[in-house]
């Protein structure tokens, strides 16, 4: 499958909030968080239902050394980004994005 990944704008907010949060911590740090969900959209993209569904039809990925998860849908047409989200965090939140 090749299909286009689509982030949508809450993920796209989950992103910058981390990402801020990790350099505030350390500088370099908020970089190496983006690279590092960077490779799970490209496992994502390669293979996208590698990943089994857990909610409806949301599916989870896990970061490398971080712990968030890009949770994701896949259809005909593309792959959409539901969020990137702390795994210690409730689920209701990105559940109810659904």
């Amino acid at each position: 499958m090749n299909l286009p990944l689509i982030i949508n704008p809450e993920a796209e907010a989950d992103l910058e909030e981390a990402r801020d949060w990790y350099e505030f911590q350390r500088v370099g740090l908020g970089l190496e968080f983006l690279d590092r969900v960077g490779e799970a959209f490209g496992q994502i993209r390669q293979n996208p239902l590698l990943h089994g569904k857990v909610f409806e039809d949301l599916r989870i990925a896990l970061v490398r050394r971080f712990p968030y998860a890009v949770i994701y849908q896949v259809d005909e047409a593309q792959i959409t980004v539901i969020a990137v989200y702390h795994t210690r965090r409730a689920p209701r939140g990105w559940q109810e994005r659904a």
